[in-house]
């Protein structure tokens, strides 16, 4: 279900709290290479959302809700905004 001009509710909330004001051209990635910015976007936010989630219940929660996340829009949304 369509959130807000995004995918869904997960993509919202992960660019938005996660991504606003994040400058992926900061890290050399090929930005003409979606998929590959969508995979290290999601690693990234893997990263900062499990170090702050400790194990057990919030933990699973969390993990579940990241695998809603339509990755490939973020990355394409962000790759358009530094072209």
């Amino acid at each position: 279900m369509a959130y807000n001009g995004w995918t869904n509710y997960s993509t919202w909330r992960i660019n938005l709290e996660i991504f606003d004001c994040f400058d992926i051209s900061e890290y050399g990635l090929d930005l003409e290479d979606k998929s590959a910015v969508a995979d290290f976007l999601k690693d990234t936010a893997h990263d900062i959302v499990m170090v702050s989630t400790a194990e057990g219940l919030a933990k699973d929660y969390a993990e579940a809700f990241m695998q809603d996340v339509n990755w490939y829009e973020i990355a394409t949304n962000m790759t358009a905004d530094v072209a």
